[in-house]
């Protein structure tokens, strides 16, 4: 068999403190073995997990790796509120007036993502 990816690790200064947005995000929860000013913070979701990590240095350039989000329960830009609601800043804007397109933001540490139209959004365009 080959191997699956178990978690996606995030090098951050507070970890704690991104994993309780994260875990907002994806409708889920820190665990809870974690706790504020841990060095380390692990967020559950359908995927993969999501762990954080404390890391000493500041983010200093554009993310090599991001995720890309898709509403399960909502529309893209239903989605893109919610999340601007928790914390995330709107970073380029690439929905377009069809429908088409996405939209990148970043977490409140400033790591880039990206929230697409939901499988029913795409359906209803195809």
């Amino acid at each position: 068999m080959s191997s699956l990816v178990r978690h996606v690790t995030i090098d951050c200064a507070e970890p704690y403190a991104l994993a309780a947005f994260w875990a907002a995000a994806l409708d889920s929860e820190v665990s809870e073995d974690d706790n504020p000013g841990d060095d380390e913070a692990l967020v559950e979701s359908a995927g993969a997990g999501l762990l954080f990590i404390r890391v000493p240095e500041p983010k200093a350039a554009k993310n090599r790796v991001h995720l890309d989000l898709q509403p399960q329960d909502r529309t893209r830009d239903e989605e893109v509120e919610r999340l601007l609601a928790l914390g995330a800043t709107l970073l380029d804007d690439r929905r377009n007036p069809d429908g088409t397109g996405w939209a990148t933001l970043a977490d409140p540490e400033g790591n880039e993502f990206c929230v697409e139209r939901s499988a029913a959004e795409r359906a209803a365009t195809a």
